[in-house]
């Protein structure tokens, strides 16, 4: 589809058309990189409530006057219409395990000062199963099942946790007669019995889990108590810390660019002075993940290619990238020099990086407007010890 004409009402039906509620914003100039193949669309105008981008007022099927260079693109938002169909993303469910769907995981805070930490860095391991939270025993786990708990939160690593307080804390809880855990740690259908991650995996989908013990009638979890996680955020995402630049001597500094959300956007090094991107060819979610690692980010929640963030200048550093993850930056990845494959701007990768939860969705309202997509923007901040909007 051509970018002539094209406005935020043709982004809204296109938006539709996908199953999402509404567009946040549409692009021109290929922001997201070129197609291939006929430029159907031209001089599309909607009225912003057609079903379909064919419903709107266009020159005619594979009438246009466009090149490439001035695709168009949208940017969605998130929620999806009643009854669409939904497509999962590497984001978005973790993969099949033993038949039950993995959907999410997350830290469920016990300390009192991780309770009031944002974002939650220590706490039990829980995590989705078919629609059903489930705690993940403690037995065998290992720091490198930490390491990929903690990339998918946001944290680029995770720190040793002293799990002698919390057993204490979880036998005070099984002597209270008022507790339900000494009845619930019975059920099979409460534990997840074992996580096998080698620690360089972008996400739980890519390590070897069982649900349940091999043997029919064994106990899930004998000791009885659930995995700690503790995760180092970077400095960037730590209230009352700022930015700030860390020597790393001969490290390639990275970068992002052209992305809509802070930790997505296509990759570019500096390398012999200059900024330039890297190649797609076998670009993969290891060597993503060390990319947003590098920038503090946690792992990877896709690796993109085919100039899905636009389209760099310059010169293009890498192709054929391979990591094994455990490298601290992308410059110690082996990599081809992208001269000798051939490799144009048309395939420089991206990334989308999974970041921590900072809720700043609970500070930030619009105010005053017709519909809860517009208003004043008003934030939410301390004013004399009492949080006031303003």
């Amino acid at each position: 589809v051509c970018d002539d004409g094209f406005d935020f009402r043709a982004a809204t039906v296109a938006c539709r058309q996908l199953g999402y509620t509404a567009a946040i914003t549409w692009t021109h100039s290929a922001t997201y990189g070129q197609g291939e193949g006929p430029i159907w669309l031209d001089n599309v105008q909607c009225g912003g409530s057609e079903g379909s981008l064919a419903d709107c007022i266009h020159n005619g099927w594979g009438i246009s006057d466009c090149h490439h260079g001035e695709d168009a693109g949208v940017v969605c938002s998130g929620q999806h219409l009643p009854g669409s169909p939904t497509q999962a993303t590497t984001s978005g469910h973790l993969g099949e395990v033993s038949g039950l769907s993995l959907e999410e995981v997350r830290l469920k805070p016990i300390l009192a000062w991780a309770k009031l930490s944002v974002p939650v860095m220590e706490g039990a391991v829980e995590v989705k199963l078919s629609g059903h939270w489930r705690q993940v025993c403690d037995a065998r786990w290992t720091r490198n099942n930490s390491r990929v708990v903690c990339g998918m939160l946001g944290f680029p690593r995770e720190k040793h946790v002293n799990t002698s307080f919390y057993r204490k804390l979880w036998n005070m809880k099984l002597k209270d007669p008022n507790s339900s855990l000494k009845t619930l740690i019975q059920k099979n259908s409460f534990w997840v019995h074992r996580v096998r991650c080698q620690g360089t995996e972008p996400h739980l989908a890519h390590c070897p889990i069982q649900v349940t013990p091999p043997a029919p009638h064994q106990h899930a979890c004998p000791r009885g108590l659930h995995a700690i996680v503790s995760c180092l955020p970077s400095p960037a995402f730590q209230k009352g810390k700022g930015r700030h630049k860390t020597s790393l001597g001969k490290v390639l500094p990275v970068r992002l660019r052209a992305g809509t959300h802070t930790g997505e956007g296509r990759v570019e090094l500096l390398r012999h002075g200059q900024w330039g991107t890297v190649c797609d060819k076998q670009w993969n979610l290891v060597a993503a993940s060390v990319v947003c690692r590098q920038l503090g980010y946690g792992t990877a929640k896709q690796a993109l290619v085919g100039a899905q963030m636009g389209q760099g200048l310059g010169p293009i550093h890498m192709s054929e990238v391979q990591c094994t993850g455990h490298e601290h930056s992308l410059g110690e990845c082996h990599f081809q020099d992208a001269e000798r494959s051939g490799c144009q701007h048309e395939a420089d990768a991206a990334v989308r990086c999974h970041m921590p939860h900072m809720d700043f969705q609970s500070q930030v309202r619009l105010a005053g407007g017709r519909s809860p997509e517009e208003g004043v923007v008003e934030v939410l901040v301390p004013v004399q010890g009492q949080l006031q909007w303003g």
